[in-house]
Formats: structure tokens, sequence, C-alpha cells
């Protein structure tokens, strides 16, 4: 069945109105009706698009504050919920899934990003089932996203599921293709780069600014880098190049950090990956500019640095939002995994103030401060 699926109705509700006139204004005109709800029809009203409130198809209001906006027999297909906890949406996802499931008559759409390919088939007359397979696939994809994310938070903050270890009865996780890399961690290693959706941001959330593709092993490389650097609080550099650490040292400047982490193993620093905690400053970038290096990670570059660094062609420059631990660290193992807490340094023992002699003479404050560095 490769024959077009004309656009003949929309049902238009979003939470995300990027885009939103845009596509009303492409579904009006190519003669679509458009059935909205909420904030949604008003905004497209407000912009001058037809628009058809869904309560006027359904004869029924929306209700619990606009999360059973679509769950209507004459809408959906008569789905009810007994309970309901505030902020979860209803309509909203089993709308979407609906859509989905008779994908060879419906195309949904979860994201502004897909607009321009709706927009591509009004022009050609309709969607053929391969778009609309490929939409679905990716609708269901956004809502076990949704869902996940809707059990992990109820069973670990609303109800009682972990026995009392401070660990969920059940744990889901969901990730993103984003793209493909151009092999693994060996050559013969095909492999891809997937972000988490949910939770702090990281290493895959950072942006390039400039260098050629980020492989397999820069990634590894540079997470720990990225990780090791905010272990502290002060201007910090770590060093890292085959997953082993060249130098890591923390300084009153980040250009003197670099320095000092640089001057812990300057031969193996050659070719690593280099993390901040802080700012790069135009005085660390020529230092940097010294050495060849593939990858530097940092929060933000100060003026200058960036052009500094971008004079060497082949260095990846990124920018990442500060590090910060998950909840519970994940390992997969052959058959599941192994969940912890992540290994932080916060724990009561941590803390020098906690520290007590228990042989020899007193350390003196200098030593105090490395020791404390090196826990």
């Amino acid at each position: 069945m490769s024959e077009l699926q004309p656009i003949a109705r929309a049902l238009v509700s979003v939470y995300d109105k990027t885009g939103l006139v845009e596509l009303g204004r492409q579904l009006a005109a190519a003669g679509v009706e458009i059935v909205s709800t909420g904030s949604t029809a008003g905004q497209l009203a407000a912009a001058g698009i037809p628009v058809t409130p869904v309560e006027d198809l359904t004869g029924f209001p929306e209700c619990l504050d606009g999360r059973v906006k679509t769950l209507h027999p004459r809408v959906h297909a008569g789905a009810t919920n007994d309970e309901c906890v505030e902020q979860i949406d209803i309509g909203g996802p089993s709308m979407v899934r609906a859509a989905a499931k008779n994908h060879p008559s419906v195309a949904v759409i979860t994201s502004p990003d897909q607009y321009a390919r709706i927009g591509e088939a009004l022009a050609a007359g309709g969607t053929d089932l391969a778009t609309r397979q490929r939409l679905a696939a990716q609708a269901f994809a956004h809502t076990a996203s949704y869902d996940v994310a809707v059990a992990t938070w109820m069973g670990s903050v609303l109800t009682d599921t972990s026995a009392g270890d401070g660990f969920p009865a059940w744990l889901g996780r969901a990730w993103t293709k984003v793209g493909t890399l151009r092999y693994g961690e060996n050559a013969h290693q095909p492999a891809a780069l997937y972000a988490q959706e949910s939770g702090p941001a990281g290493i895959t959330q950072a942006v390039q600014l400039h260098g050629k593709e980020m492989s397999y092993n820069n990634y590894t490389d540079s997470d720990a880098a990225y990780r090791a650097a905010y272990d502290f609080s002060g201007p910090a550099v770590a060093i890292i190049k085959h997953a082993n650490p060249c130098g890591i040292a923390v300084a009153t400047d980040i250009a003197e950090a670099h320095r000092k982490a640089h001057a812990c193993d300057p031969i193996s620093a050659f070719g690593g990956v280099i993390a901040t905690n802080s700012p790069v400053s135009l005085a660390m970038a020529q230092q940097v500019g010294e050495v060849f290096t593939e990858v530097i990670i940092a929060p933000d570059y100060e003026e200058g640095a960036l052009e500094v660094l971008a004079a060497k062609k082949n260095i990846r420059i990124l920018k990442a939002s500060p590090y910060t631990h998950p909840a519970r660290q994940l390992t997969t193992i052959s058959g599941g995994a192994l969940v912890q807490s992540p290994d932080s340094v916060d724990a009561a023992g941590d803390d020098p103030a906690n520290w007590r002699l228990v042989s020899g003479q007193a350390a003196d404050e200098a030593t105090l401060a490395d020791l404390e560095f090196a826990w």
C-alpha cells in the first residue's frame, strides 16, 4: 500500500507551540479542517486561522483542568481513568497512541521537527505509508519515554516501592539516538551515540563549536575528564588520555590550573582530552595551543579564547553544562544491570574537618590541603 493518503482533517493539540502558527497556515491553505484544544486553538484563532474547538465536535467540555480534552468516544474510542495525578497528561498520550496505531490512514506528528515533513506531504497531495510508519514509530517512542518518566517518578517519589533500601522496584530509562559514530572502541566495531531524555545534562548534550566529529574514544575520555574536573569547587583542569589521567590540578585561575595539570605528565598529555570546570581564559587557550590536543570541554570560553583554539584545525571544542551526579549510576551486565549511588565527595568521612590523627605527627596545613586534593 504505497498510494498517498490525503490529509482532510487535523487534530492539533500541543504543549510546545514552536512553529504552531506556520503549521496551521499550511494546513489551512491546503483546505485541511483543523480541530484543536484549549490554548492551542486560541493561538491558532488569534493568528486568523480557521479552527474548530474540540468541544464543538464532542459536545463535551475539557475537564480536570485541561488534562482531559480529547479523551472522548467521538474522538478517541472510549477509554476511562479512575484516577489521575496532578500534571500527568491523560488525553495527550492516549491520542498519540491511538493515532499511531491507526497509521494506515492517520499521520501523527509529535515534534515541531516533523512539521516540515507534513508541509512536504501537503504539497505532494498526502502522506505515503512509509512516512506514516516512521511517524508512528517515533510517536510510540515519544509516549514510551513519557510513561518511563511518570513511572520512574511515581515509583521513586510518590509510592514506596523501594523496600526501604532507596532503590525502586522498577527502573526505566529512555535514550534517543543522536547519531552514528565512525566506529567504536576499535575500528571494526560499529557504534552510535544516544542521549538520555531526562536527568542532568552531560557530554551528549554538549555543543561542539569546532573540529572533527567526535569518536567513541573521544566521548569516553571526555566524560572521564569532565566528571573529574567537577570534583573541585575552585578552578580545576583534568587531562585524560586513553582513559588514564595525565594530570589534574586546581589553582586560583584556570590558566594556572591547566599549566599545573599539564606539568604532571607532559609526555602523556600529548593528544589527550582537557576538561575544565570554569570558562577557558585567553591565557589558557594560548597554553593549550602549544600542545596537540584531541578535545577540550568547558562550560564556556572567554573573549578571544575560542578564536585561539579554533586556529588548530583538528581540535574538537565542546561547550557543556556543569556536571552533576545522577541520582543513580547504572552499569549494564549480561542479563541486567548494576545500580548504585554515585561515588561523589559527599560522605561524612570525606570532610577534612572530620579527619583524626591516629598515628605519627600532625600534618601541617599544606600537607592537609594536598591530602584533601588527593582524596
